[in-house]
Formats: C-alpha cells, sequence, structure tokens
C-alpha cells in the first residue's frame, strides 16, 4: 500500500515538473518571438551606417544620376543631328559645330567631376561605413565574457573582423551606386527606345522579365553556397592562427608536415567551396549571356522585318542598337555585381549575428560601483558548471562536455588583508573558484560578495579595476616594457612606471637594456624570459594597485632562481592585500594565513600549513609527494 502511494506522488512530481518544464519551453520561445519582432531586419541594420555619411551618399546618388543621364543623352543628340543638321548643308554644319562641341566638351566635363566624386567620395564612404561597423564589432567583442570565447576560435573572429567587413564596405559604395546608375540607364534606354519602336521595346522586355526571374531563383540558389564560403575562408584563418601561434611547439616536435596536412584540408575545404561558389556564377552568367544574344537576335531579325516592311528606318534601327548597348550594359554590370551582393551579404549576415548576441555578463540594471573598505571575501553556496565543457586548472577545454558542476555548494570566507590559498587536485575547481570573483564567468547558484556587495550587482568595470591577477601564462603586448607595465594604468607617468618596476625588482634589470623602457618585448614577450615576463606583469598589477589579488600559479613554470625572484616581489604585492593564491607547489605557500583544499568542486580541508599536516589529509599527502618526510 505504502509503495503504491509512494509511486502516485512520484507520478505527480513527474507530471509537475513536465508541466513546469513546458511552460518554461513556451514562455522561452515566446521571449524569442518577442526579441525576433524586436530586432531590426538585416536591411535596416545596414542601413543605418549609411546614417552619419548622408551627405556624401546623397552627393553619390547625384553623381550616379547625372554620369547615367549623360550616358543616355548621347545617343539622343546623335539621333537629332543626324536626322537634323547633318542633312543641312556645309555651311549650316560648319555654323553650329562648335556649339555642340563646347556642350558636349561641358557635358563630359560634368560626367567627369561625378565620376571623380564616385570614384573617390564614394569608396571613402565605404571605407568610412567598415570603419565603423569595425569599431561596433570589436566593441562587442569586448563585452563578452570568457564563455563566448570559449566558443569561437580566434581566426573565425578575427575573419569577421577584416575579410567580411571589406566585402561588406565594397557593397555599400558599388551597390546603391550600381542599382541606381542601372536603373536610370535600363529605364531610361527602354522608354526611348519604346518611342523609337514599340514592337521591338515589347520584345526586349519579355526576355528582361525572364532573365529577372532567373536572377531571384538563381540567387537564392547562391545565398547557401556563398555563406558556407565564408565559413571556409573563417576556418582557413583559424587553422593559420593556430599553427603560427604554437610555431615553437611544430618546431620543437618536429610536426611541420603535420601542420601542413591540417591546413591543407583546411584550405582544400575552402578550394572545394570556391569552386562551388564559380560553378553556380558561370552556370548564372553563362545563362545571362544567352538571353543577352537572344535580346541581339531579335533586335536584327526583328528589327530588319520592321525596316523591310517600312515600318521602322534605317537611322532609327541603329540607334535602337546604340541603346540596346545602354540597356544592355547596365544589365550585365549588375550580373556581375552577384558576387560581391552575395559576398556582402553572407558577410553581414555574421556580422549581424555576433552584435545581436548578448553578453551573458553585462551590468545589472542598477548596478553600482564597487566599494571596496576591506576586501572581505565569501563564497556562499556556489554552484557553477561550464555550459559547453568543463575546462580544467590550466584553461583546456575538453571536446565533450560534462554537465557535472565543476563547484558544488562552495563556502569560503577570505578575510580582509590576509592570503587564502587554494591546493587540490587538477580539475578540483581551484581556478574555476578564482575565475568567478572578477566574474569571468557567472554562478549558477549562490553568491560571491566583497565587502557584503554582490559581485553581480556592482559595474564590471569596478570590479575589474578592484581585482588585480597574475597568471602563469603572462601575457604582453607587442610594444615596449614601459607600455606593457602602463597597462596597469594608462595615465601613469613615467615615475611611477618605474616605481612599479623597482616594487617588481625588474627595474634594474631593464636599466640595463639599451633602450630601457623602451625595449620592444616582441610578439607575446618572445625577447624576454620566463621570469622577466612575469616581473613585467607584476610591475603592472603594482601600478593597478588593486585591493584584491588573485595568484593563480605565478611561478609554477619558473626555474628556481627566478622563482625566488619572483616569490619576493609577490609577496611584496600581497603585502596587506587580500590575496587568493592558486598552487601547485606547496613550498610557495606554507606561509599562507588559511589553506584550503578543493577537490570535486567542494572545500575538503581548510587550516594552517601545520594543522593541515596534523589532520594527515589531502594537503599532508601532497606535502609528502612533493618533500618526502620532511615537514
Amino acid at each position: 500500500m505504502r509503495t503504491s502511494i509512494d509511486a502516485r506522488k512520484n507520478m505527480d512530481q513527474k507530471r509537475t515538473k513536465s508541466r513546469r518544464a513546458k511552460k518554461s519551453e513556451h514562455s522561452s520561445q515566446a521571449a524569442n518571438v518577442r526579441l525576433r519582432r524586436r530586432k531590426p531586419s538585416l536591411l535596416r541594420s545596414f542601413v543605418q551606417y549609411y546614417g552619419p555619411h548622408r551627405g556624401l551618399f546623397w552627393g553619390d546618388t547625384a553623381c550616379a544620376i547625372v554620369q547615367a543621364a549623360c550616358d543616355l543623352a548621347f545617343p539622343v543628340i546623335l539621333r537629332a543631328l543626324t536626322d537634323g543638321l547633318f542633312r543641312q548643308g556645309t555651311s549650316e554644319i560648319f555654323k553650329w559645330l562648335w556649339a555642340i562641341a563646347l556642350g558636349l566638351i561641358a557635358m563630359y566635363a560634368v560626367r567627369y567631376v561625378c565620376k571623380y566624386f564616385i570614384s573617390c567620395w564614394g569608396h571613402i564612404m565605404g571605407a568610412r561605413m567598415e570603419s565603423a561597423m569595425r569599431r561596433d564589432l570589436f566593441d562587442q567583442y569586448e563585452r563578452f565574457s570568457f564563455s563566448y570565447f570559449d566558443r569561437h576560435n580566434t581566426g573565425d573572429l578575427m575573419s569577421r573582423l577584416v575579410s567580411d567587413l571589406f566585402d561588406i564596405s565594397e557593397a555599400a559604395h558599388h551597390l546603391p551606386e550600381a542599382i541606381i546608375v542601372c536603373l536610370i540607364q535600363v529605364i531610361g534606354s527602354f522608354i526611348i527606345m519604346f518611342f523609337i519602336g514599340w514592337q521591338l521595346a515589347l520584345a526586349m522586355a519579355a526576355i528582361t522579365f525572364i532573365l529577372a526571374v532567373y536572377n531571384v531563383y538563381v540567387n537564392k540558389r547562391m545565398k547557401a553556397i556563398f555563406t558556407e564560403n565564408r565559413e571556409r575562408i573563417s576556418t582557413v584563418n583559424s587553422q593559420l592562427e593556430d599553427s603560427l601561434g604554437g610555431a615553437r611547439v611544430v618546431k620543437s616536435f618536429a610536426n611541420e608536415n603535420l601542420e601542413r596536412k591540417k591546413f591543407g584540408r583546411a584550405n582544400d575545404a575552402y578550394l572545394s567551396s570556391k569552386e562551388d561558389m564559380y560553378h553556380a556564377l558561370g552556370n548564372y552568367q553563362a545563362a545571362a549571356a544567352l538571353l543577352t544574344g537572344a535580346l541581339y537576335t531579335t533586335i536584327i531579325v526583328l528589327g530588319g522585318y520592321l525596316v523591310a516592311i517600312g515600318q521602322m528606318t534605317v537611322v532609327d534601327l541603329a540607334t535602337f542598337a546604340l541603346y540596346v548597348s545602354l540597356f544592355t550594359t547596365p544589365l550585365q554590370t549588375l550580373i556581375d555585381f552577384t558576387e560581391m551582393f552575395q559576398k556582402a551579404l553572407a558577410g553581414f549576415r555574421r556580422f549581424d549575428e555576433v552584435l545581436a548576441t548578448k553578453p551573458d555578463i553585462e551590468d545589472a540594471p542598477g548596478a553600482k560601483p564597487l566599494v571596496v573598505k576591506e576586501g572581505r571575501v565569501e563564497y556562499r553556496n556556489v554552484w557553477f558548471h561550464y555550459p559547453n565543457a568543463a575546462p580544467d586548472d590550466n584553461g583546456a577545454t575538453p571536446s565533450q562536455g560534462t554537465k557535472r558542476p565543476v563547484l558544488q555548494d562552495l563556502n569560503i570566507t577570505i578575510e580582509a588583508g590576509k592570503t587564502y590559498a587554494l591546493v587540490g587536485p587538477s580539475g578540483g575547481g581551484k581556478s574555476t573558484t578564482c575565475a568567478l570573483l572578477p566574474r569571468f564567468y557567472d554562478v549558477d547558484q549562490g553568491a560571491i560578495t566583497i565587502d557584503r556587495q554582490d559581485v553581480r550587482h556592482v559595474t564590471v568595470d569596478s570590479l575589474h579595476r578592484a581585482i588585480g591577477i597574475v597568471q602563469q601564462d603572462v601575457y604582453l603586448f607587442n610594444g615596449t616594457i614601459g607600455e606593457n607595465i602602463a597597462y596597469g594604468r594608462s595615465d601613469a607617468s613615467q615615475e611611477e612606471i618605474e616605481q612599479a618596476a623597482r616594487n617588481a625588482n625588474i627595474h634594474e634589470f631593464i636599466q640595463s637594456l639599451p633602450d630601457g623602457y623602451n625595449t620592444e618585448v616582441g610578439e607575446r614577450g618572445s625577447h624576454l624570459s620566463g621570469g622577466q615576463k612575469q616581473r613585467i606583469a607584476i610591475a603592472r598589477v603594482f601600478l593597478k594597485d588593486p585591493a584584491i589579488l588573485v595568484l593563480d600559479e605565478a611561478t609554477s613554470a619558473l626555474d628556481n632562481e627566478s622563482e625566488a625572484a619572483v616569490q619576493e616581489s609577490l609577496a611584496h604585492l600581497a603585502k596587506d592585500r587580500t590575496t587568493l593564491v592558486i598552487a601547485h607547489r606547496l613550498s610557495t605557500i606554507k606561509d599562507a594565513d588559511v589553506i584550503i583544499t578543493i577537490a570535486d568542486g567542494k572545500v575538503a580541508e581548510i587550516g594552517t600549513h601545520d594543522e593541515l599536516l596534523r589532520k594527515n589529509g589531502i594537503y599532508a599527502n601532497y606535502f609528502r609527494m612533493q618533500f618526502g618526510d620532511r615537514a
């Protein structure tokens, strides 16, 4: 009986959960629909970039109209002169010839000015739009949290920023101008041809209609091909960035051939997509050329018939032929611009996709700047798992993720001005614990507070300014030593930069270099040793002067001599600051105020070095593995 009741309860609970899940799913779908409704269309998103350049756009448009009008005018002028003035006597022709020459010179001078404006300022407008898009895209990249960059590789992000935007820029200038000029020439020449010979004009209209329908059909088919082509070049860029970035590893393992094969696969896939693209373009342009040939055939056959029965003069047929050229040339131009349009469309879709992505970590409504009075940090009932895959303590992300929480109900209190060390097995959650403090990721449940202020309720900028981080993998920017130290505070004076270097025990070394603080560090600091790079990174944090310090394996990759120098710098840096240290070398954290052992996302042990040795638990086991029986 009891079993039956429990079974019914479990069934009711499952039904309730199912209803809640469906309700949540419907709510999510409704929210997505509302978001799609609010989100501007792709065309509107693109057109808004013309806003700051209205003057150039309308100037470019006006010049395009004038240029098209000049091109349309010549056959009309020639027909009028052939049927009129050129049938007069010699003296009458000479009388007006100079006026005609001056008129044509003036017309083509105006056309020259318009062509210059289109070629120069039209391109400048496109370049300015490209610059604005690039700035917006980079700004969006800067808003994203670590989780976004975990999911996207650098090569793809660079491809969107460079090659995609170049294609968009070209289209931004050329397409509006080409459409305006071509429409004026096509419509204008058709109207003129209609008055010259309406039968021929209607025949041409029928063939042109077939071409337009074919154009729409093929463009829909080519959209997917061009989108794939954009993705393939992103893959090539990603592979290139990966191979060049790891050039030292490649050389050390003599794996040049392996990298060639990997790049070859990406390059061949891109080539295959290009071939598909050009097959589609070839079929499209060949069919368009066939229809254009049909136009000329119609002119000759039907035009000859109309001349034969006396419904059209030879002069009218010759003028009609001139306008056929004006009619077909813009059509061919639009056909040729198909590749540019499809590239730009695919690129702008990828651009808009990034801008439409909502950053998962941003300031909450009403967020206030963080005020650090003491520097007391608390982790209260913190649960966390990575969205896709859980990086280990070295930041590596497995190809197949797991939903097992990295942190489970974690509770830690870090007293102000004290040094707390985190130790434990790799993958236990040490680096994740530190990454949650500056909101590189957000907790799933629970809260992290600094002086009782939830880090999710303060501005991200003020939070990052209050926390200084020194990591194992030091990143130095391409530039001088002084510029890299000044990255900690861009308004710092030279005296402040040098004082920060003294605090980091690197000033004397810098002074010994021929260019001193103006010495170039090379890409990622390639001209410096590991210890030198680490001390420059420490000087950078000294200059920042944060209230809270995070040291993530800051000395694990150094030799003993460099480690001793860096440890001295770190001890100076950590003095009177709330400090959170991650270390595998237990000798570096023996003197920490509190040592916390984290295993399986939980606090396993907590105490001083001596207390943990007496407990004879995980920490004591690690210590014996490193130092034997010495305590």
